[in-house]
């Protein structure tokens, strides 16, 4: 049997020694809701210097992916632990999403319940987008607050952040050059989902019903 990965372990580790460090690095958060990244930011603030970055070309359609922003901010200015996290807004072409998921070359991929190829393809898409931004912005870590939902595989969230990494590395020996580390994590643990319930609860957020993109709302 394969010994499942405890990301939640190797988080405890690394926020263990900067606070033994007296460190607090920069970290580019990717949040695709302000429900999603409500705990994670509880959890995460006292630990780094957080940027957030709104990048969600899947979701569908524009007046959805409009709603999901402007909850983030409106969320964020009441937030105690989100005071001081600045929003960077990417720019919205669902035609990268379309293009990433291959879903009209592979229509079969349209039709798969949540967790295939199709979502691992959409990770990869804003993951990779946060890693160059975090890359070229001289941020010391990247991530994302998807893997606190329990619809979302952390273990393949985790394998792409670590690929992203891995391959900046090989490229290092083409020339020195600024590579962000990925923060494992598994922000469902701990009780992560539940208590961004009880967030949304209390600051009486919208939480939408559906991932994001088109094929989720007809699967």
């Amino acid at each position: 049997m394969t010994k499942k990965n405890n990301y939640q372990k190797k988080l405890d580790d690394l926020l263990e020694g900067l606070s033994a460090e007296g460190k607090k690095p920069t970290l580019l958060l990717h949040a695709c809701c302000g429900p999603c990244s409500s705990y994670v930011l509880e959890y995460l603030c006292k630990f780094f210097e957080i940027t957030v970055l709104y990048y969600n070309p899947n979701i569908y359609p524009p007046a959805e992916y409009d709603r999901r922003l402007n909850e983030l901010l409106t969320f964020y200015t009441k937030f105690l632990p989100a005071k001081n996290v600045r929003v960077i807004q990417a720019p919205y072409d669902p035609e990268d999403f379309y293009k990433a998921a291959g879903t009209r070359e592979n229509p079969e991929l349209a039709k798969e319940p949540e967790r295939g190829e199709r979502c691992r393809r959409c990770y990869e898409l804003r993951l990779r987008y946060t890693y160059e931004y975090a890359a070229t912005h001289d941020f010391d870590y990247f991530c994302t607050t998807l893997s606190i939902s329990p619809f979302k595989d952390a273990d393949m969230i985790n394998e792409i952040g670590e690929k992203l990494v891995c391959e900046a590395a090989l490229r290092q020996a083409q020339g020195p050059q600024v590579t962000p580390q990925w923060l494992f994590s598994d922000f469902k643990k701990k009780n992560g989902f539940k208590r961004s319930l009880e967030l949304s609860a209390e600051y009486d957020l919208y939480r939408q019903e559906y991932c994001g993109c088109i094929y989720s709302i007809h699967n």
